[in-house]
């Protein structure tokens, strides 16, 4: 009976949400029936769209549902930034109804928008990003029949890499990371996934740098997307001879010998954190970026992709947050003013994929990272999201800003500018000066002292090499 049946409030009245309404006509076993839009388009207000009333706009929300008996909201806005989808989930928060979103625009070219295809808002939704189709046929030509070396690959960057990679015919995939027990998870995943795929497993350390010339050699790989690097900013403060070392000194030994055995290109995995970097990690990411601008042209072609933080990988709060709110809180934020730039894994992957198959060599490629996201808005959100109150349910606690992080990350420096590449999605990097002409030998020099434990001598000599270095970060030493 239609007294039976919950009553659905559709927010966007465009062609995605009567879609919608046509989807729950069609389907009586949903049980439910469309009781109205909301939409903030002026002249849609008081009219009628797919049989149903446009009621107010999304900022009236609470009250439609109160004057209309409303039992479930569904978002259906696809091309709506992450704010929006934010200011939503509030909105149907304090109205107390529960609310669901319809996919991304990607996923309604390739078919109708579908009653199983309405899902529960997800974390990647707040940010309001598109999903990125993955160009296999593109890929495949550029990869097919390759040798692909990815270091780190236990990572959560590096096995998605993996993930994707699988799919285009590799004549071999070379699974390379220090931690066997990530490799092994990736490994087996792979090899359930995708049969035909031959895969190669090798646990080492690239800071040896007789065995990584050694396995490069062995290996010949065609191409390497090299990922592996410690992280963690905080970390890498406390122990900064540990951030060059394995950073720096890893990166330098698999550049060298990619240069020397044959390898055709060369992907290196680098961060926002190195645009005008103010913690060690980010230097040690802009120093093997100003590192393969210098590299002697040959066969080899070096690149750089540069993105900030990734959701859900190991070094990201989002995955943190969650873990706090399932304790029942504190949720910690650094500062109420702190602003991030995030992307989900496979969007990461997908994009650093498409870097590798246009770059010619010797650019430094920026990710689009979309809008920056307010961390403590993103962490209030995550708690509704997960059915709590933020406040008296789940407190939130600010920390303070963390040795070696910023404010605000950039995703390129100061001096740079970026300019637009071949793909819509990402943008060169343009430095307006290079590097130094000795800057091997100042590495050399900063590699001794992280090896002997100079500290002091360390960061003067990175701050030697990244001008301004020392003074920004110096605060938090």
């Amino acid at each position: 009976m239609k007294g039976d049946l919950r009553r659905i409030l559709i927010a966007g009245a465009g062609e995605a949400g009567r879609m919608v309404a046509a989807e729950i006509g069609l389907h009586g076993e949903f049980g439910a029936v469309v009781a109205g839009f909301i939409d903030d388009d002026p002249l849609l207000r008081g009219t009628s769209v797919a049989s149903a009333p446009v009621l107010g706009s999304t900022a009236e929300l609470e009250e439609v549902v109160r004057g209309n008996a409303i039992d479930e909201v569904i978002i259906a806005v696809p091309t709506a930034p992450g704010r929006f989808v934010r200011n939503m989930i509030r909105r149907c928060g304090k109205a107390g109804v529960p609310y669901k979103i319809v996919p991304g625009v990607m996923e309604i070219i390739k078919g109708d928008v579908r009653i199983d295809q309405i899902r529960e808002v997800r974390v990647e939704d707040l940010l309001g990003r598109e999903t990125v189709a993955f160009d296999v046929e593109s890929a495949r030509k550029s990869f097919a029949g390759k040798r692909i070396l990815v270091t780190g690959a236990g990572g959560s960057i590096g096995s998605e890499l993996c993930r994707q990679l699988a799919r285009v015919d590799p004549a071999e995939l070379v699974l390379l990371g220090r931690g066997e027990n990530r490799i092994f998870d990736i490994e087996d995943e792979l090899r359930s996934s995708h049969l035909g795929v031959r895969l190669r497993t090798v646990i080492a350390n690239l800071v040896d740098a007789p065995r990584t010339d050694r396995l490069t050699k062995e290996l010949a790989p065609q191409i390497v997307f090299h990922a592996a690097a410690h992280k963690h900013v905080h970390y890498m403060e406390r122990d900064p001879e540990e951030a060059v070392i394995n950073n720096v000194g890893g990166s330098v030994n698999i550049i060298d010998a990619s240069a020397r055995h044959g390898v055709e290109k060369f992907v290196f995995i680098s961060t926002d954190k190195a645009a005008d970097p103010n913690g060690v990690m980010g230097a040690s990411k802009r120093i093997v970026e100003m590192y393969l601008q210098v590299m002697e042209p040959g066969p080899c072609r070096f690149m750089t992709v540069r993105f900030g933080n990734v959701i859900g990988s190991a070094g990201s709060v989002v995955p943190l947050f969650i873990r706090q709110i399932g304790r029942g809180g504190p949720v910690t934020v650094s500062d109420p003013e702190a602003t991030r730039y995030f992307m989900t894994v496979k969007e990461a992957a997908f994009l650093v994929i498409r870097s590798a198959i246009i770059g010619a060599g010797g650019e430094t490629f920026i990710l689009d990272m979309g809008e920056a996201v307010n961390i403590y808005e993103m962490a209030r959100d995550i708690i509704i999201l997960t059915g709590h109150e933020p406040g008296d349910e789940i407190p939130l606690e600010i920390t303070g800003l963390r040795e070696g992080e910023k404010l605000h990350e950039t995703l390129a420096g100061r001096a740079e500018r970026l300019v637009p590449s071949a793909d819509g999605r990402i943008f060169l990097a343009k430095q307006a000066s290079g590097a130094p002409p000795d800057l091997k030998a100042r590495i050399a020099g900063m590699m001794a002292a992280a090896k002997e434990g100079r500290r002091g001598d360390l960061i003067l000599a990175m701050s030697g090499i990244i001008p301004g270095f020392a003074a920004r970060g110096e605060s938090n030493r």
